[in-house]
């Protein structure tokens, strides 16, 4: 067979010439959306690459990126693997502190801001070690004076690069292309290296009729932004499949959302709970027409059942849960029906659509305790491990790798399950996971329960310290406007769906719950809050 590399140049090379007028409908300010066809795109993907060429990107450079969903930075990422250098997708969310910690690590050598984000991120300037240049995409942009002596404007360097810029032919398919690092709940956050070859069967994967299906009639649109885990993958396959995009850009609200859905016909789009959560409440107030959606995927965290029913009872758009990390590129599993559940309730596919999923293929996993993989009994808890072509080997320079990576497996910290069916579960984060009296506790299932009442907007649930059981569990719990709902009514509405000894010792109400940068639940600050928190039991 022929040994032909699998690189992401292949992509740009298939949508320029069998897709050259489909669409990336880019919104890069409340005013202003551009609708900019295949290969027009490519064009200016091949203008990127030969400036920040000029600018001396070589092979293995690192160039971070700091911006939200649109056009340019869809450039970005192919400009940059596909010349030989790395893309350093940078979480815009993070601390000041780890944003500079992340771009001195990776080494990054030139930074794409955008210039709504440019002011803020300024004051972490003198504080770069190895920044030699400063691109700022923006629609109309100005150099400002700054302190900083190479700034440039993105739309002024395309002006002035080749469209003609060739792409090399002989890069490896095990070279990096890109970079993310973890969003950090405790400690630094770590980096994660992706390679062509990695990205590229990711891609194919998200084909499959069994996974996310994704192919060329679709209109796709990832709300997970491209900073976090590469938006799931779904922007380097829709590349391929000539699929049209719908980019969402900066400061995107729930309504702007269901406009965007219903005015470009999505098919399909993608994002954490808290984003459908929003979504459902402002479909509730001012109906969009969904008509088109085929599909919504939710990952990131567990999502709460009450909202998978919504979506699939109420509006009738299958609601696909996945699970994933940065460390896996991330998809590994997701929670399509097979043919043996046709005749299965409604509620009893719900609890299907609620769980993780069935790993994709190319993929293996297996969840394991002290006795070795768990019977897939739906109960026996372990953790989930992973191996496969698009899974991570290691921590870039980071001796954390050795606590994650072993004997050929990725050990993910997340506490699982296995249905009889082969559905993963994840019931808990080993450092979330309740331990009460010898006995575990998923805070998990007690999250997704308490987020079925009609009250409940959100809940995360907490250990606290306990003298005689070790630890209980505490809800916390943040209430829909204008609804009301006592500790008592919740405990009680807990009481038939487990057992007497996993319900909450008590409920707080909050007004928030804190979220990590990419809109996970922060267990870590509740847990730091609440740390003196008294349960009277």
């Amino acid at each position: 067979m022929m040994e032909t590399p699998l690189l992401l140049t292949s992509f740009l090379k298939r949508a320029e010439r069998y897709y050259p007028e489909k669409l990336i409908i880019s919104r890069t300010s409340a005013q202003k959306t551009h609708r900019i066809p295949y290969k027009d795109y490519v064009k200016r993907t091949r203008k990127l690459a030969d400036a920040l060429t000029k600018l001396g990107m070589t092979r293995g450079t690192k160039v971070g990126s700091f911006a939200w969903n649109h056009h340019r930075h869809l450039e970005a990422y192919f400009a940059v693997p596909c010349a030989g250098a790395i893309l350093h997708m940078i979480n815009i969310r993070l601390s000041p502190e780890h944003i500079i910690y992340v771009i001195n690590h990776a080494e990054d050598e030139i930074l794409l801001i955008d210039g709504d984000l440019f002011p803020l991120f300024e004051k972490a300037i003198p504080y770069l070690k190895t920044v030699k240049h400063i691109i700022v995409m923006q629609d109309d942009f100005t150099v400002p004076s700054s302190s900083f002596p190479n700034v440039y404007s993105y739309e002024q360097l395309l002006s002035e690069a080749s469209d003609e810029y060739e792409f090399p032919e002989d890069l490896d398919e095990n070279s990096p292309a890109g970079m993310c690092y973890t969003s950090a709940t405790t400690g630094m956050p770590k980096g994660v290296t992706y390679t062509h070859r990695s990205l590229v069967l990711h891609s194919l994967t998200l084909g499959l009729s069994d996974t996310l299906g994704l192919c060329e009639k679709d209109v796709i649109m990832p709300v997970v932004p491209m900073f976090h885990v590469n938006a799931w993958g779904m922007p380097f396959a829709a590349v391929n499949f000539g699929t049209t995009q719908v980019l969402p850009g900066p400061m995107f609200t729930p309504a702007l959302l269901l406009d965007l859905i219903e005015q470009e016909k999505v098919t399909t789009t993608a994002g954490v709970p808290t984003i459908w959560l929003g979504v459902v409440q402002e479909q509730e107030k001012n109906p969009r027409d969904l008509s088109s959606l085929r599909s919504i995927v939710c990952g990131g965290s567990a999502s709460p059942k009450g909202l998978i029913k919504t979506f699939e009872e109420k509006y009738n758009i299958p609601f696909i849960v996945g699970y994933g990390m940065t460390e896996t590129s991330p998809i590994v599993s997701l929670s399509n029906y097979t043919t043996a559940m046709e005749d299965w309730t409604a509620e009893e596919k719900i609890n299907i659509r609620a769980t993780q999923g069935l790993t994709v293929p190319l993929l293996e996993t297996e969840v394991v305790n002290e006795q070795g993989e768990v019977p897939w009994d739906g109960a026996t808890m372990g953790e989930l491990r992973i191996r496969g072509p698009w899974i991570a080997n290691e921590y870039y320079n980071d001796e954390r790798t050795a606590e994650a990576f072993k004997d050929g497996w990725l050990y993910t910290g997340d506490i699982a399950v296995v249905t009889p069916e082969g559905y993963i579960k994840i019931t808990d984060r080993t450092k979330d996971l309740i331990k009460s009296g010898g006995e575990w506790i998923s805070s998990v299932d007690l999250e997704n329960a308490l987020m079925t009442h009609e009250a409940v907007f959100e809940a995360a649930v907490i250990a606290i310290p306990h003298e005689k059981w070790q630890e209980r569990p505490l809800a916390c719990v943040v209430l829909k406007e204008g609804l009301k709902v006592t500790k008592e009514e919740l405990i009680s509405y807990l009481e038939n769906q487990f057992a007497k000894w996993w319900l909450p010792d008590d409920v707080v109400f909050l007004k928030e719950i804190p979220k990590t940068s990419v809109g996970k639940f922060l267990k870590a600050r509740l847990r730091e809050d609440l740390k003196n928190y008294q349960v009277n039991s």
